[in-house]
């Protein structure tokens, strides 16, 4: 498994799962906030605590049906953040920064992140990819079918969403987005690539890209999961609606499942139970 670039001088080797702490800097996001400095310092903490490799900190909800957040905002929320932690050595992994705008990932860059997590896989901000290019920084380019705003929970969908065969067309979409940002000179080993479960995927279409992972594989780059707390997770598991606190154990579950599959990173809340669950598994896949 290639390792992640996320500097000239700093990279992560995906030799086994890592996992990436969620920092939500928000007051509306689906599971964990932390919408104050003390309360995300102390989440930091917390997780280098738990053993998380990664942090990820974003200043806006990625939750079906949230509310757009200006560039401003988001900055507002993120920065003070993720210079504390710096400062205070809170955090001694990288720190990625979730957002789709280009002027939040360079204040945030500017302020000490690492990388860009950019849930639109660089279509919302065309300076995105000539700013990771820039700064020679870690890329997550993750597939959605729409914006949060526009997009619902993947057990309440009417119809499911329509793909001719999801994992192929996921496929296509990250193959697309990666020769993007390397013609827009971003090192090839910076990227990572997101199918982006739960977001405009029905349950069935989620549980199929796990599958798929070695599909995803064959474009050479890591691939990131982010089951954590989320609804196609409690449905697999429940076979009804659920509540983010009912679903930990369907994301362990599936978090291994996706490991099993080829997935190296993965995006949580729950760090020491997913630490614990991964790393227990890897004993027995490890090469």
């Amino acid at each position: 498994m290639p390792a992640w670039r996320l500097s000239p001088r700093l990279s992560l080797d995906l030799g086994r799962p890592r996992v990436m702490a969620i920092l939500n800097a928000t007051p509306d996001s689906f599971a964990d906030r932390h919408p104050t400095l003390d309360a995300a310092l102390a989440r930091a903490r917390a997780a280098a605590d738990q053993g998380a490799d990664l942090l990820d900190v974003g200043g806006e909800s990625t939750r079906p049906g949230a509310a757009r957040m200006p560039a401003d905002e988001q900055t507002a929320r993120v920065v003070p953040i993720i210079r504390a932690i710096r400062e205070r050595a809170l955090f001694p992994g990288p720190i990625s920064i979730d957002t789709t705008l280009a002027a939040v990932a360079r204040a945030a860059l500017d302020a000490g992140a690492d990388a860009i997590n950019d849930v639109s896989a660089g279509l919302e901000d065309a300076g995105m990819l000539p700013l990771a290019a820039e700064r020679s920084c870690g890329l997550i380019l993750m597939h959605r079918l729409a914006p949060p705003d526009r997009d619902r929970y993947s057990d309440r969908y009417e119809a499911p969403p329509e793909y001719p065969d999801v994992v192929e067309s996921v496929r296509m979409f990250l193959a697309d987005r990666l020769a993007a940002a390397i013609n827009a000179g971003v090192d090839p080993d910076a990227l990572v690539l997101d199918p982006g479960l739960g977001f405009g995927k029905s349950v069935e279409q989620n549980l199929a890209l796990i599958r798929g992972t070695p599909r995803l594989l064959s474009l050479g780059r890591p691939v990131l999961s982010g089951v954590s707390r989320k609804s196609f997770a409690g449905r697999a598991a429940l076979g009804r609606e659920s509540d983010p606190s009912e679903r930990l154990a369907p994301s362990l579950a599936l978090s291994v499942l996706h490991l099993a599959s080829g997935a190296r990173l993965f995006r949580v809340h729950d760090v020491a139970e997913h630490v614990a669950a991964l790393g227990a598994a890897w004993a027995v896949l490890a090469p």
